[in-house]
């Protein structure tokens, strides 16, 4: 999906409709907020911020890398 939107006099935008549907956020949804360089960008906030991190990183964990950390810790 691609299209503009304008911001208003008090410096607010109305998100599109599609855009609302397929993230699944309405009123009363909290957004994060994310500023780079040259863009703004809009996510919700995770409901449940354990759910939406699990499995982070786990090539890093199947990789023997806390085998090593163990290791470097017995010889401590």
């Amino acid at each position: 999906m691609r299209t503009t939107v304008t911001l208003s006099s008090k410096n607010q935008i109305v998100i599109p409709q599609e855009a609302r549907d397929k993230l699944g956020v309405g009123p009363g949804t909290r957004l994060l907020v994310l500023v780079k360089e040259d863009r703004i960008v809009f996510m919700p906030e995770p409901r449940d911020y354990v759910k939406r991190f699990s499995g982070r990183h786990k090539a890093l964990w199947d990789k023997g890398y806390l085998e090593r950390e163990r290791r470097v810790w017995r010889r401590r």
